[in-house]
């Protein structure tokens, strides 16, 4: 298994897992589901690279970069990392955001992909913990984030907040 940056090579598998992921699932946002090949070729995977070194970004957005998660020749996941916080991912999404795709859950894969994320991100953030958020009602992404030595740290109605101390 491994993880491999967003990349021009694996254009298509990206292309198929992105767009089929839906608008908005376990608090992950995506507004690129549905979208052509052309446009995500030529509009979509040129901006989500440029996200990791931005340039003429708003003072609000963050350095983040897309990982896919690989086992073979399958494409099973998407792990962001935001480079840092602002006031609103410290209270909110957190450092990193990830999805599996539906065949592939409750195999593992899920805490395999964030234990390689969680090694990168210990060379990208700054700070001394990262920082997750999790639905209350997804007990599958609190079992990943618990696998890979996350605590609690609060909650509001709809979520849990995470941790998981650099090492």
């Amino acid at each position: 298994m491994e993880l491999r940056k967003i990349n021009l090579q694996d254009v298509e598998a990206q292309w198929e897992y992105t767009t089929n992921l839906p608008e908005d699932e376990n608090g992950l946002t995506n507004s690129y589901h549905g979208v052509s090949f052309d446009e995500y070729k030529e509009k979509v995977l040129p901006k989500q690279i440029s996200h990791e070194n931005p340039v003429d970004m708003p003072d609000w957005f963050v350095p983040e970069t897309y990982y896919y998660l690989w086992d073979e020749d399958k494409l099973i996941g998407e792990f962001r990392i935001r480079h840092h916080l602002t006031d609103a991912l410290r209270e909110g999404a957190g450092h990193i955001g990830y999805s599996i795709s539906k065949e592939y859950r409750g195999k593992g894969y899920g805490t395999e992909g964030l234990r390689l994320t969680l090694l990168k991100a210990k060379e990208i953030v700054p700070e001394d913990e990262i920082y997750l958020r999790v639905n209350k009602n997804n007990i599958a992404s609190q079992k990943v984030m618990l696998n890979n030595g996350a605590y609690k740290v609060g909650e509001d109605d709809e979520h849990l907040f995470m941790r998981i101390l650099k090492r």
